[in-house]
């Protein structure tokens, strides 16, 4: 009998061969298939029924060699006589072969139609090949972001300031500070209108107002963030904000609270200019000041130099002097223990301390200290040479106009009679300028070299204010290219240079020079004294000096005239050799201090001072020997 087959009843149907051992058994021959399908009330059937109970739409074939994969073939029945439904004349359509598969987990590969299976391992295969292709482009994603990591790290610039970095606690919220900001907001309306309702007699409010911001300044404190505000600061403002809203409904008008907050501005701009003045003052005033104990110091040698005898001894090795096939050291100071670290850093550094000389110069006041200093505390190897300017009888005031100008009517009032000013603004002006140090000549010294050394090719020039932190002597074979100075370049950007230091109103110094020249730093340089004396450089130096005698070119001091003398005649050296700003700026890279051969306390906070940059300062103390016995009487430590 027929049994027609139809989408209610037919859920999934399998074919299994009863006998599958013969490969030539005759397709008419009744066989038993064994079907599966879903009774209308969704229950799965199984039941056996004779091929020759189908109907006649259900047709034999034989899959070819050709047609079927050859992976897939050994999968599949021996038998070639293999039920097709062809969808086009039955009843019967498989929609969702997914589902078919989900639904009957335990279905025999075996037994699977070859073209369903086929489509099954095409799927997988693509599968394969997006999950294969799918790694690739993890892999190669991986690699350029490694590549552009290790881009950024090497333009990493690790000259930013500290002050910048990421890291600090500000920058953990980009909005840490926005109470404290709203509360300092607040107080200035409340005195904003605490003032106008004085005005109009409001006591009660005007009291009100002056309460809530002596609560909201208590609550600030010295907080910067909102997380060091205290506790109640929140409270505050809450309370303040409610005050204000109070007086705004009362005393709000905006012509008055624009006027007062402008005259509010005002007066607080005058107090800040003030504020800035005075501290300059006192910064100025501080840095000029000698700390009792650095004052002990030479006292102390001075006093012992004399007692026991020493101004008759005189220093080793004196016949290296004038050897210029040695390496030589000129170093202009009045401060003992600051030049003792210019040395000792300078010979421990060195590979051949025998091979550096020293040639020290002071004044009178500190000549017996700083000879005393060196004969009981001789650098290892080195030769010392401590010499007395005032015993250099050719500088005076008819060869060299700085000293005329220092004796000179004018220059003296301005000097000692700053203090008759009628107001701190005018004692403050350019008040650096009057350091008693521009007073001293062993600060115009440097422009004498080769007076003071005539039988000397090259000398390194050093400050009192510097540390050395390697070998110097690869100065010594630089090639200057005809230049007489070697110095390392200030200029960056648009800072230090030319127009920084020189009047260029005057048509002297605009029409001889370049606003934008780079300038260039004292401290740490190489003279050829063979190039200063064929150029006559002392003689330039002493031209423009005449020529500024009324100070008009430029203030005071060795750098400006130091910039005109070498003008064109400058060789920049490479930046690792001098790093400066410890004496002013404490967002120095630290990368670039550890590396310098030579680092430069320039600036007001000197390493000896108290006003000293604290996380600069060991790279100065360092060298200090605080194990001397004149050191540890005056009670220097660290």
């Amino acid at each position: 009998m027929k049994i027609p087959l139809t989408m209610s009843m037919i859920f999934f149907t399998s074919f299994f061969i009863v006998s599958a051992e013969s490969k030539h058994l005759d397709p008419h021959k009744d066989l038993d298939i064994l079907v599966t399908y879903r009774d209308t009330a969704g229950a799965i059937r199984v039941r056996t029924v004779k091929s020759s109970d189908l109907s006649a739409s259900w047709v034999w074939k034989v899959p070819s060699d050709g047609n079927t994969d050859q992976s897939s073939s050994s999968e599949l029945p021996k038998d070639p006589f293999q039920p097709v439904l062809r969808s086009e004349d039955s009843n019967v359509h498989f929609t969702d072969e997914n589902s078919a598969e989900r639904d009957m987990p335990h279905l025999d590969m075996s037994v699977m139609h070859p073209a369903k299976l086929k489509r099954r391992m095409l799927r997988q295969k693509r599968r394969a090949q997006r999950a294969a292709e799918l790694i690739q482009i993890d892999q190669a994603t991986d690699s350029q972001m490694q590549e552009a990591a290790i881009k950024r790290s090497k333009e990493f610039d690790p000259n930013v300031k500290g002050k910048y970095s990421i890291w600090r606690k500000e920058y953990d919220n980009p909005n840490s500070d926005s109470t404290l900001k709203l509360m300092r907001d607040q107080i200035i309306l409340a005195k904003a209108y605490a003032s106008i309702a004085r005005a109009k007699n409001e006591t009660g409010l005007y009291n009100s107002l002056i309460k809530h911001s002596r609560k909201s300044q208590s609550a600030i404190g010295e907080a910067s963030l909102d997380a060091e505000l205290n506790p109640s600061a929140l409270d505050r403002a809450k309370e303040m904000g409610h005050a204000l809203s109070l007086a705004k409904d009362r005393l709000y008008d905006c012509i008055t609270v624009a006027r007062k907050l402008r005259a509010m501005l005002q007066s607080t701009e005058e107090n800040v200019i003030a504020l800035k003045k005075k501290s300059t003052f006192l910064i100025q005033l501080a840095a000029k000041t000698v700390p009792k104990e650095l004052h002990c110091l030479p006292v102390l040698l001075t006093t012992e130099y004399y007692l026991k005898g020493y101004e008759n001894k005189g220093f080793p090795f004196s016949r290296k002097l004038e050897d210029p096939s040695l390496y030589h050291y000129a170093i202009f100071s009045d401060n003992v223990l600051a030049t003792s670290v210019v040395v000792n850093s300078t010979v421990l550094h060195a590979n051949e301390p025998g091979k550096h000389v020293f040639h020290i110069v002071t004044d009178k006041l500190n000549f017996a200290a700083m000879k005393m200093w060196f004969l009981v505390n001789p650098p290892a190897g080195a030769t010392i040479q401590v010499e007395n300017v005032d015993d250099f009888t050719w500088l005076n005031s008819s060869y060299c106009p700085v000293l005329r100008q220092l004796e000179s009517a004018r220059m003296k009032e301005y000097y000692f009679k700053a203090h008759q000013a009628s107001s701190l603004t005018a004692v403050t002006d350019n008040l650096k300028y009057r350091n008693p140090k521009y007073l001293s000549m062993l600060n115009h010294l440097r422009f004498y070299l080769p007076e003071v050394y005539p039988k000397l090719d090259k000398i390194l020039f050093l400050d009192d204010d510097i540390v050395v932190q390697k070998d110097l002597t690869p100065l010594w074979s630089v090639d200057l290219q005809g230049m007489v100075n070697g110095a390392v370049e200030t200029c960056k950007e648009s800072f230090h240079r030319f127009d920084k230091y020189l009047n260029f109103s005057n048509p002297k110094i605009s029409e001889n020079f370049d606003p934008n020249a780079c300038g260039w730093a004292f401290g740490m340089n190489i003279f050829d004294l063979k190039e200063w004396k064929h150029r006559d450089i002392t003689g330039i130096y002493h031209h423009w000096q005449n020529m500024n005698e009324d100070r008009t070119l430029w203030k005071l001091g060795t750098l400006p005239p130091g910039l005109i003398t070498f003008y064109n005649l400058t060789y920049p050296l490479d930046r690792s050799w001098h790093v400066l700003g410890l004496g002013y700026d404490p967002a120095l890279n630290q990368t670039g201090i550890e590396n310098a051969a030579v680092i430069h306390y320039n600036g007001n906070y000197k390493p000896w001072l108290d006003l000293a940059i604290t996380k600069y300062k060991s790279y100065w103390s360092r060298y200090v020997m605080f194990d001397n016995l004149y050191v540890r009487l005056c009670h220097l430590t660290e």
